[in-house]
């Protein structure tokens, strides 16, 4: 029977975890129990905070809708409701860069939602 050393395999397992504490503050990127504490931690939030941050950018273009609706003398959901309404199917993503970055092709699509239907 050979005895199984266990020492190499433990040394490169916890220079991994100290790999991904890399960053760190204070003893929490050095010390080995520090770092897995404060990994647990820091994944679990990251793994929950890449939904959150979903979240968070919408809230921000409908924001950003909103205002600019509402310089035009329209309420934000009074204009999704007419953009589907006439079929003109731009995600709240691209409303917000275009409100931000092309003011003017906004205020055209206001005023081409604001048109009454023909016939």
């Amino acid at each position: 029977m050979v005895r199984i050393k266990r020492g190499k395999s433990a040394h490169k397992r916890r220079k991994n975890l100290l790999k991904h504490a890399k960053g760190f503050r204070w003893g929490r990127k050095s010390k080995y129990r520090l770092a897995k504490e404060a990994l647990l931690h820091a994944w679990s939030y990251s793994y929950r905070d890449r939904r959150t941050k979903k979240r968070e950018f919408r809230k921000l273009w409908q924001t950003k809708i909103n205002a600019a609706c509402r310089k035009q003398g329209l309420s934000y959901s009074r204009f999704i409701h007419k953009l589907k309404e006439k079929k003109i199917e731009l995600d709240r993503k691209i409303l917000a860069d275009i409100v931000q970055s092309h003011p003017t092709i906004f205020e055209k699509i206001i005023a081409e939602i604001k048109t009454k239907k023909a016939a």
